[in-house]
């Protein structure tokens, strides 16, 4: 018993002399080891963080850009780079790399590492832009009242200045327009006029009760003549970049393709009316968009 007794002393005595002298080792291992595993991390993570800011502003990017032919394979190919950042938050060279992977440089070590992409799925992406499309053309004929929604409820507020009043406040701010002005939709030759359009809404807000003005209508008593009257002579905008430009003239004129032949006055310009009025120009820039008249 002594013996044995001695011999598992003996043995313990030399495992805690082992562990002692490769505990700092395993422990050099496992910090490597979670180092290089919170790298790749970093990469995923950031990668990830580009997708979820991404995600939101592809309706953005649709109702701006998008066609029966957009799809995932050829997504940038719509913009040009800047303007592509502009809409979307992130280069094409992010988005290829989100999309098809390739190689990186990390900014520690140096080395030349690979990522393999693919985080979209090409099936799901390329049929919801199509939903998208069909969603912007149910929605687009903002005249059908029976229509409580309009498209720009599924599109997110994004971290640019996109962001959309909603409609009810827009028919809100048009009801005390008229209340302030009474008879102001009886006049074919007054002007109305969003000097920073977002989507577009007010501006078809005015459309709406100019049309639908029984005064107006005594004037124009032909639709289509009293439709195009309103859109060559008597609305105007202005808006701060290429994207917005876009989305507000697509809602604005897109209920019916038929009317933009007709149309023959460019009453809606691209053009920063918030940077003119901190500089104290902002008449000059409506006497250059617009013409004094």
């Amino acid at each position: 018993m002594s013996d044995i007794f001695d011999d598992f002393k003996q043995k313990v005595t030399d495992h805690v002399k082992q562990t002692i002298q490769d505990t700092p080792k395993e422990a050099i291992r496992q910090v490597e080891q979670h180092k290089a595993e919170e790298e790749k991390h970093s990469v995923e993570d950031d990668a990830r963080a580009h997708l979820r800011g991404f995600a939101r502003t592809i309706p953005s990017f649709i109702m701006a850009y998008g066609d029966r032919n957009l799809k995932l394979q050829n997504f940038d190919d719509y913009t040009e780079d800047d303007v592509f950042k502009e809409v979307t938050g992130i280069t094409e060279d992010q988005f290829k790399f989100l999309r098809d992977g390739g190689d990186y440089i990390d900014q520690e070590t140096g080395e030349k590492k690979h990522f393999e992409g693919h985080l979209f799925d090409e099936v799901v992406f390329n049929d919801s832009i199509q939903q998208f499309l069909d969603l912007k053309y149910k929605l687009r004929n903002y005249f059908d009242e029976n229509n409580q929604e309009d498209i720009f409820d599924y599109i997110p507020p994004q971290k640019t200045n996109q962001i959309f009043t909603p409609k009810k406040v827009v028919k809100h701010m048009v009801d005390d327009l008229e209340k302030e002005n009474p008879n102001v939709f009886d006049d074919p030759n007054a002007t109305f006029a969003d000097l920073y359009m977002k989507s577009g809404l007010y501006i078809t807000e005015i459309i709406k009760r100019l049309y639908a003005n029984p005064v107006m209508k005594q004037f124009y008593p032909d639709d289509h003549e009293r439709l195009i009257h309103i859109l060559n002579h008597q609305v105007f905008g202005l808006a701060p970049t290429r994207i917005i430009y876009l989305i507000a003239t697509n809602y604005i004129l897109g209920f019916d393709d038929s009317i933009k032949k007709d149309i023959t006055t460019d009453h809606f310009k691209q053009a920063d009316s918030a940077e003119a009025s901190k500089n104290g120009t902002l008449q000059e820039l409506i006497d250059k968009e617009f013409g004094t008249n």
